[in-house]
């Protein structure tokens, strides 16, 4: 997930830049300030509480800022990502926050401070006053939310530099330069994150060798389980022999055996730009092992493509795959392929559920010529790129 902080004091343009990033880069966007106030006109309990300190310009309390922000991540979980825009506003904040988007098994990506002089500062809040109607926008008001933001707010930035992702950007200029110079931090930002393809589809449906084309193609290190197994049984290395009986049969490898050689894979490529995962995850339990062997590099599943094709068209592929030279130990005879076919139906094909409780899982038509598959998927990472970057 890309998940931005755009910080600044009253005044600084945050919400006119959110609206363009989350355009942009596909955000959900949450604005403390927003919900309240619309709380307020609501008239709820929780604008009840929050009426009278928002006009005296002061900050609302982090009791009722939690129930905001856990709200809206119950309602949100399969976002791309999330701009925040007033929140954190304390350094308490900043670890309310850290601990929430724990829950998306995720973390704040950056932090982007909007920097503008006070005089300037005073100077758009007035002129906002004449048209916004907002009772926090009035002289007094606006020298103690002013003060506040010195006083409350100014030590967030210490608590992000300390974890190298604060940003200060200037302020002055038209919304168009502004947005540009956000624009570059965003884009520094993905530059140091892995880009993580996890292909699915049933055996048979082309993921080996498009996997292959595709990490070559776009810089990835590609990752098959299946391949780091029988390279480990040709050796015959001590997880060969714990590997080989299972692959004979075409069932699912123990999960201790491919944690060991994805970790080492992992571990092996430590300037990656990113992975594509070809026969891992095979399980929940595998999917829930992939996400934690990834945060250990910080890191998390980017992309989840679904290649389709039909039950008969994977007997068919690989009846045939079996009497060539890619033919593996599990094309042997039909009733191993059978098997291995039922065994991703009752196991594996609840692997893209998994996924799309957390986010969005692209079907890509398995059906055509190698080339005009290969297409289809290299068009689909291009287009998440793009989105991203």
């Amino acid at each position: 997930m890309l998940n931005i902080a755009l910080f600044g004091p009253p005044g600084a343009g945050k919400g006119t830049q959110s609206n363009n990033l989350t355009k942009k880069y596909s955000l959900a966007y949450i604005s403390t300030g927003d919900i309240l106030r619309r709380e307020i006109a609501n008239d709820s309990e929780l604008g009840k509480k929050a009426k009278a300190i928002i006009e005296r310009g002061e900050l609302v309390s982090d009791e009722i800022i939690v129930q905001i922000i856990e709200g809206f991540i119950e309602a949100n979980t399969k976002v791309r990502g999330v701009l925040f825009d007033g929140f954190p506003r304390t350094y308490v904040q900043a670890y309310i926050l850290e601990g929430m988007l724990q829950r998306l098994n995720s973390k704040l990506s950056c932090m982007i401070s909007l920097d503008v002089p006070k005089d300037e500062l005073r100077r758009r809040m007035l002129e906002r006053a004449k048209t916004s109607g907002r009772a926090d926008d009035t002289a007094e008001v606006i020298e103690n939310r002013l003060k506040e933001y010195d006083l409350k707010t100014a030590p967030v930035a210490k608590y992000y530099q300390e974890r190298g992702i604060y940003n200060s950007v200037n302020g002055i200029g038209s919304i168009d330069e502004i947005f540009q110079k956000i624009n570059n931090v965003i884009q520094n930002t993905l530059k140091d994150r892995l880009f993580n393809v996890v292909l699915l589809g049933l055996p048979g449906s082309g993921k080996g060798s498009q996997s292959k084309q595709l990490a070559d193609d776009f810089g990835l290190i590609y990752i098959s389980t299946g391949k780091l197994m029988r390279e480990e049984i040709a050796q015959k290395t001590e997880l060969g022999n714990m590997a080989k009986g299972y692959m004979k049969k075409g069932d699912i490898v123990p999960d201790e055996v491919a944690i060991k050689l994805i970790e080492r894979e992992i571990n092996n490529h430590p300037d990656a730009k990113g992975f594509i995962f070809k026969g891992f995850p095979r399980s929940i339990v595998q999917a829930y092992i992939l996400d934690g062997l990834l945060r250990k590099r910080e890191s998390t599943v980017t992309l989840v493509i679904d290649l389709e094709i039909t039950m008969l068209e994977a007997f068919k592929r690989l009846y045939e795959r079996r009497k060539t030279e890619d033919s593996r130990t599990y094309d042997a005879n039909p009733e191993t392929i059978i098997h291995r076919i039922e065994e991703y139906e009752d196991i594996s094909a609840r692997v893209p559920e998994y996924y799309r409780q957390k986010r969005e899982v692209i079907t890509v038509d398995g059906i055509g010529t190698k080339q005009e598959v290969y297409l289809r998927l290299k068009n689909t990472i291009e287009r998440e790129i793009i989105r991203l970057r």
